[in-house]
């Protein structure tokens, strides 16, 4: 699927060197063709946690079934 700019991705595995687990939601803020995207993970509170290029099964689009939660980083 490709993505575009602000459309909101799920991260597909943990990336614990940066804090981030399998289904976290991040923005696309950069699209790098054929295959990366720049993602960027914030907080609640706003600030920044992340800001990753991902390849394509490193992430997928949100699903109507997915359910959001929230969790100290």
């Amino acid at each position: 699927m490709a993505f575009a700019v602000l459309d909101t991705v799920v991260l597909a595995r943990d990336l614990a060197e940066h804090g981030l687990r399998a289904g976290d939601l991040g923005a696309v803020v950069e699209v790098y063709p054929p295959d990366g995207v720049e993602v960027e993970f914030v907080q609640a509170s706003g600030q920044t946690k992340a800001l990753l290029t991902l390849k394509a099964a490193e992430r997928r689009p949100v699903a109507d079934n997915d359910l959001l939660s929230v969790r100290t980083a």
